[in-house]
């Protein structure tokens, strides 16, 4: 079993990670703490004590697993570590899966614009999988001022020494942006948990891996409404899924949403 360290996940430069900026948790205040000791998920909206619904709130899925409610048989579980999402296939060959958004339809759901996003997960294995921690931001009442999309991680399951951070402009993904690759070494991240956030301030949004930063570009200026987080597990992105292990599994642990605090530290 590889024993990934933080110093051995994060392959960039010291020189390049200098320059970024380091996650200061002191200076960060919780607003949305989840770490699934029930399951409060729903299928379309926020209410009678729901925090997850099982779709995106503009209807958007995606995928070649059907991302599909809560229920007997469904994707959603639970287990000692958190969360369970499994992408199973039937006996037709149709493979279905999961997604939360701590979001609906009709903007209800907690977010904040400015402030510090974490998922720890365990990845699984196996080409085709295409599991992923981003924020989105409510659109509500067809209004078409850009919006925002930021990936904290997004992995492609055919290429364990990796995974993808972006910042996306909608619609149309216009407007300032940007992706990157982070080099990991080869099946860390399917065989052990791991942080993955992502920290947005007004001037530079910062991603990290176990809160050690990889990446940071400056904060669009289309950035205007609160952000809340989303989760799936997805197959396909492009890539055959005909060797995809039936079933796979992604393990959440716990997904925490913090504001940033003005001023120092305290």
């Amino acid at each position: 079993m590889i024993r990934a360290t933080v110093a051995a996940l994060l392959l960039s430069t010291c020189g390049a990670q200098a320059t970024m900026t380091p996650l200061a948790m002191c200076a960060l205040r919780p607003v949305f703490t989840e770490d699934f000791k029930t399951l409060a998920i729903a299928p379309h909206t926020l209410a009678d004590g729901a925090r997850w619904t099982a779709h995106t709130p503009w209807n958007g899925d995606f995928g070649d697993a059907a991302f599909v409610d809560p229920g007997v048989g469904g994707p959603f579980g639970r287990d000692a570590e958190g969360l369970t999402i499994t992408a199973r296939r039937d006996a037709a060959g149709h493979w279905t899966s999961g997604l939360i958004a701590a979001g609906d339809a009709t903007g209800t759901g907690p977010g904040v614009r400015y402030g510090y996003f974490e998922a720890r997960m365990k990845l699984p294995p196996g080409p085709g999988t295409w599991p992923a921690f981003w924020l989105g931001t409510h659109i509500v009442n067809g209004d078409t001022t850009p919006s925002v999309e930021l990936d904290a991680i997004e992995y492609y399951g055919h290429n364990t020494g990796g995974f993808q951070s972006g910042w996306h402009v909608w619609p149309g993904d216009k407007g300032p942006g940007g992706l990157h690759w982070n080099k990991v070494p080869a099946d860390s991240l399917t065989t052990a948990f791991h942080n993955y956030g992502v920290r947005v301030a007004p001037d530079v949004t910062t991603f990290y891996l176990d809160r050690q930063p990889v990446w940071e570009i400056p904060t669009p200026p289309q950035h205007t409404r609160p952000l809340y987080p989303l989760v799936n597990l997805a197959l396909g992105s492009g890539y055959p899924i005909t060797d995809t292990p039936n079933p796979s599994v992604l393990r959440v642990a716990y997904v925490h949403v913090y504001e940033l605090v003005p001023g120092p530290c305290r």
